[in-house]
């Protein structure tokens, strides 16, 4: 029996040419979309390492902080104790929208008093404009933002204190009491 040799089919020499491109375009690209799908990656590992560490940080000053508050509170009268573990324990509840509505509050405030040093007038934002919001707060940039905010309110505290109570001692240039 003989077997029948099929026909080949003729297929023009351009298409020939194209497919192979075509392929070679394809492997292009996808090479393209790796190559960026790894630089996302290492952004990604990046800012998740970053927020790890801030995390620690936070975590250490926390740490810190509570130890301060235990060395200090026995020095202090009841009524103070009293005060001082109330505020504790509401700090340990803040919540991350309370965070956000106490940023925001010392935002404006902060901006309102740039103004007025500036002294610009306050003009109100056209109809339908609203202020602009801050973004929400994750847990380790809130505290560090409420960390930062806490610690511009103890030094402006100091600076008004110093301001209210002059230093009773006047010292000369070298540094000696003057009577």
């Amino acid at each position: 029996m003989l077997t029948k040799i099929p026909a080949k089919k003729f297929v023009p020499h351009n298409t020939v040419c194209v497919f192979p491109h075509s392929l070679k375009l394809e492997c292009d690209k996808l090479a393209s979309e790796k190559s960026e799908m790894q630089r996302h990656y290492i952004m990604y590992y990046e800012m998740s390492y970053g927020l790890n560490i801030e995390m620690h940080k936070q975590a250490e000053i926390v740490k810190r902080l509570n130890g301060i508050c235990a060395q200090v509170l026995p020095y202090l009268s009841q009524e103070h104790q009293q005060q001082v573990l109330g505020a504790i324990e509401r700090a340990k509840q803040v919540t991350p929208p309370e965070m956000n509505s106490i940023i925001r509050q010392q935002l404006q405030a902060h901006q309102l008093s740039q103004l007025q040093g500036l002294a610009l007038p306050m003009t109100p934002l056209p109809l339908g404009l609203t202020p602009p919001t801050l973004p929400s707060v994750s847990t380790s940039g809130g505290l560090f933002s409420l960390s930062s905010i806490l610690a511009s309110q103890a030094h402006l505290a100091k600076d008004e204190k110093a301001a209210r109570d002059p230093p009773d001692n006047h010292r000369d240039e070298d540094g000696d009491k003057s009577d």
